[in-house]
């Protein structure tokens, strides 16, 4: 029998082990099952790449075109993006836009090789940035006078935060090459669709897009 003990070396027992313990113990399963997650992983990314493109660009422009600033919404302090934005949780305040200033600063200082023109630090802008401008400490602020004006008209803003709420926590799980198989057969082809109706609110031709290339479905029925 071959030497199977370098999958643990490889990839930790505890992380190989949930691996395992979906293959009713068969070593050989469980590191098809892995590498098929890697393969379901890679094509919900992709998805979500088309996703949180053309959402960095449908805000960016929208932002753009509507807030009169002296300086592109995302370095100047009086945008609605960056300026101090006193909100209440559970009775305790905080500043809404302190984590919009942080992630951008870091993105600033990522493009510490490039010239800080506003398209780079778009570029490096985390998808997390771009679900948080639509919670619901932004709806006055942000959504109403700004975003809503990116979505077809009548979106629902605490619908659109909650999806990309769920996106957000998929590409993570995908990102950090952790299992993306959530509940039943996986929530992956829910956080699929739930993408292409996204789309098609904000880029209707993209949404078809998606839909005519995506490789989710095919992965999913190839499961080990």
């Amino acid at each position: 029998m071959a030497d199977t003990s370098w999958y643990e070396d490889w990839l930790s027992t505890p992380r190989f082990h949930r691996y395992l313990s979906a293959s009713s113990g068969d070593r050989e399963r469980a590191l098809a099952l892995y590498e098929w997650n890697l393969r379901l992983s890679a094509a919900i990314t992709r998805d979500i790449s088309h996703l949180e493109i053309a959402l960095r660009n449908a805000y960016d422009r929208t932002l753009s075109e509507l807030w009169q600033g002296s300086d592109h919404w995302t370095l100047d302090p009086e945008s609605p993006v960056t300026t101090p934005l006193p909100r209440t949780r559970n009775g305790r305040a905080f500043d809404a836009n302190a984590g919009n200033r942080r992630s951008i600063d870091e993105a600033v200082r990522r493009c510490r090789h490039r010239s800080t023109a506003p398209d780079d630090i778009i570029t490096e802008l985390p998808f997390g940035f771009w679900r948080h401008v639509t919670d619901a400490a932004h709806e006055k602020a942000l959504w109403v006078p700004y975003l809503h004006h990116a979505w077809a008209s009548g979106t629902d803003r605490s619908t659109i935060d909650r999806t990309l709420s769920r996106v957000n926590i998929v590409r993570n799980r995908a990102a950090h090459h952790e299992p993306v198989i959530i509940s039943g057969r996986t929530g992956v082809l829910t956080v699929y669709e739930e993408i292409v109706e996204l789309l098609g609110l904000l880029l209707p031709n993209l949404a078809k897009h998606v839909a005519a290339t995506t490789t989710v479905a095919a992965v999913l029925l190839d499961r080990p």
